[in-house]
């Protein structure tokens, strides 16, 4: 029986270790996921309101400044869009959906160079394709009919 306590400390420790390598999820932040929920229903203008002080209090918040962007962009609001999205890949340039977004932007304001750069930008961070590079490319594709 003394030989099974070794043991037992030792499958302990080894689940303790591993629990430890294992990444904690992260904490749910209620504000933007209040700003998403706005965002689905479309309601653009909420979404603003919500995003911006999200914005002004969580200055590194790459998603944050995305979502403020995608809000602008359907408000047709594209110079701010365009402000957000920047800052928002100023912060995380391998950010997918911002890359994804501002190319939506150009392609609004009939700039197709620059939605094309986001699109390569795309390319190079999806090494397999990925749903961010299928949509600006289909939408670009579609602008250049």
């Amino acid at each position: 029986m003394l030989k099974l306590i070794p043991v037992a400390a030792l499958m302990a420790l080894a689940n303790l270790a591993q629990s430890a390598d294992t990444p904690a999820a992260a904490p749910v932040d209620a504000e933007l996921q209040r700003a998403r929920a706005l965002i689905s229903q479309k309601n653009w203008p909420a979404a603003v309101v919500a995003l911006e002080p999200y914005v002004a209090a969580k200055r590194q918040s790459a998603d944050g400044f995305n979502l403020l962007g995608y809000s602008y962009r359907n408000l047709k609001r594209l110079d701010e869009a365009l402000v957000a999205y920047k800052t928002a890949l100023s912060l995380d340039p391998d950010h997918r959906g911002a890359h994804e977004y501002i190319g939506m932007a150009y392609i609004q304001l009939g700039q197709m160079d620059k939605a094309r750069q986001h699109l390569s930008a795309l390319d190079k961070l999806c090494r397999f394709s990925c749903e961010e590079y299928r949509d600006l490319k289909k939408a670009i594709e579609t602008a250049v009919k």
